[in-house]
């Protein structure tokens, strides 16, 4: 006898057959979403529309729009990019998946490229969507799979499985191609109709799709020429010290030699930052202010307090200012669409006391400078500033490189820094490292560790901190002199041994509970990196801990 069970989705209830799959039921549902529902939550639950339901049981379908389904769009277009290429060139053609640019993917063939040759992937791309092929999930023995990736050139991926210790493996399957991947995927091609490919030099181009932060759209392309150069630099630099992904780096790892490579980055990390605090002594007869912005949690603090040291050593005496101690009173501080309110937008700053403020020290002023008391809500003054002749300010804001601020100060006087832990390492060819999860794992670390945050917390938080850098960070990288990039290429595994622990405190009732175990997963594929070797002024440092400037 076939048992029935109840369905809620959208607070309706459904009474549906034991064992259904959520491929059977997502159609009925499909006019009530913009694009093609890709997953499903079952019981809060991520699960792939191939999954049945046993159960009595809370469905929410998915389109691109989440996060989770945005990542198994770009997933599927990742794989269908693949099977096109091979299928036009042959077997031994492929791409790298690198590292975000513009809202997209910046992927490098290894075959040379042209604009026709692109349009034509293209084109056979948008051939394969239409029919709407199957992507087929297998569980095959791990051993097979390795000697699966080996035979076909690739690998990296055979070094990843090398690592994971289950005995069985999943798959994905599309026509006669295996990948593997480590999000989940859409059911068919048909799933990911939404690209578009833009063409950048020979052997690379950008995969575009909507994201989640533009309206869920395919803007124009923009490049932005300072991050692809610091991409490219630390790509480049990877290439030569042998440390491209994730089996490498384990190999490095597994051989005892981790130290060797955490004093070459860190004597790399320290070399640039020299070479900048040079330039700006080289132009210190013009040059007057100094302006850093970048994300959260990417290394700011550490990064201008080094500067600093660098500067000084050139004979130049910097003078730190912090954005935040000029918002507005409380009174005053606008509100987000919650009614909370809002530190991030512009209009918090009390720009027209700061632009006053700095110009007014360039011009030889004793100024009485304020610190935001964020328990009263105001602003308070204790104590002064006056600039000598071999004083240079060092500025620190969300806000410090949109061209809305000191706007009575030429441009010729004012160097800015963009930074941001522009993490190019790869897990293997098809899947890489957000820098925005980077970012995240190092936020859970110093969040626990000098706020005592639960890891509940700070994924709660995470949403609203990565919109606001979207509207008020993002937009204004290209206005910056330089990029630095504050990513270690050894980070990860560090990060894991801190973060990977309490990660696991995070309940399965939990509304963060995917989200922990999809970073849990993603950690796994990393061997554990004592801290030991590390010196007291690496960024990282200022998230696990030890660090010179903050203890």
């Amino acid at each position: 006898m076939i048992e029935a069970i109840e369905i809620t989705i959208n607070n309706k209830k459904y009474k549906c057959s034991k064992d259904i799959t959520l491929q059977e039921i997502y159609m009925e549902h499909q006019l009530e979403f913009k694009f093609p529902i890709i997953l499903a939550k079952v019981n809060n639950r991520l699960k792939e529309l191939s999954a049945t339901i046993s159960e009595n049981s809370v469905v929410e379908f998915l389109d691109l729009t989440s996060r989770e389904g945005n990542r198994a769009h770009l997933n599927g277009l990742i794989f269908v990019l693949q099977y096109c290429i091979k299928k036009l060139y042959g077997k031994e053609y492929d791409i790298i998946v690198q590292h975000s640019l513009d809202k997209g993917l910046y992927i490098h063939s290894n075959f040379k490229l042209t604009e026709e040759k692109l349009q034509k992937i293209k084109d056979t791309m948008k051939d394969i969507i239409n029919k709407d092929l199957p992507i087929t999930k297998v569980t095959i023995d791990r051993i097979e799979a390795i000697n699966y990736f080996k035979e076909i050139g690739d690998l990296s991926k055979a070094g990843v499985l090398k690592y994971n210790t289950n005995n069985y493996i999943t798959l994905y399957r599309l026509g006669n191609i295996y990948n593997y991947f480590y999000n989940l995927m859409p059911p068919s091609t048909g799933k990911v109709k939404d690209f578009d490919l833009t063409y950048i030099k020979e052997n690379g181009f950008v995969l575009r799709f909507p994201t989640v932060y533009i309206n869920n759209k395919i803007e124009k392309y923009k490049h932005h020429k300072h991050m692809f150069e610091a991409f490219a630099e630390y790509k480049e630099w990877a290439k030569i010290i042998g440390v491209k992904n994730s089996v490498e780096l384990n190999k490095v790892v597994s051989t005892g030699k981790i130290n060797d490579l955490i004093k070459i980055d860190e004597t790399l990390q320290s070399s640039r930052l020299l070479n900048i605090a040079k330039t700006i002594n080289e132009k210190k007869n013009k040059v007057k202010i100094v302006l850093m912005a970048g994300p959260s949690s990417s290394g700011k603090t550490t990064t201008s307090r080094k500067l600093c040291m660098y500067l000084k050593s050139f004979g130049l005496n910097p003078k730190t200012i912090g954005m935040d101690d000029y918002f507005v009173e409380k009174n005053e501080t606008p509100v987000d669409e919650n009614g909370n309110l809002d530190f991030e937008c512009l209009e918090a700053v009390d720009l027209k006391l700061f632009d006053k403020q700095m110009a007014d020290l360039l011009a030889g002023k004793n100024v009485k400078i304020p610190t935001y008391n964020f328990s009263t809500g105001e602003k308070e003054y204790h104590y002064e500033m006056q600039l000598e002749e071999k004083d240079i300010l060092i500025i620190e804001g969300i806000h410090a490189l949109d061209n809305k601020i000191l706007t009575n100060i030429e441009r010729s006087k004012k160097f800015k820094i963009y930074i941001s832990p522009l993490t190019e390492l790869s897990l293997d060819n098809h899947n890489r490292i957000p820098t925005t999860d980077n970012r995240l794992l190092r936020r859970i670390v110093r969040d626990n560790r000098t706020r005592n945050y639960s890891v509940e917390k700070t994924l709660k938080q995470w949403a609203s901190v990565r919109l606001g850098e979207e509207k008020y960070i993002f937009p204004y990288q290209d206005e910056s002199d330089v990029t630095i990039n504050s990513a270690a290429i050894y980070e990860i595994g560090v990060l894991k041994t801190y973060v990977e622990p309490l990660l696991y405190s995070v309940e399965n009732d939990s509304p963060y509970y995917e989200e922990a175990k999809r970073l849990i997963n993603f950690l796994r594929i990393f061997l554990p990196i004592p801290a030991d070797a590390i010196p007291q002024d690496a960024v990282i440092r200022e998230f696990i801990g030890g660090s010179y400037f903050h203890e």
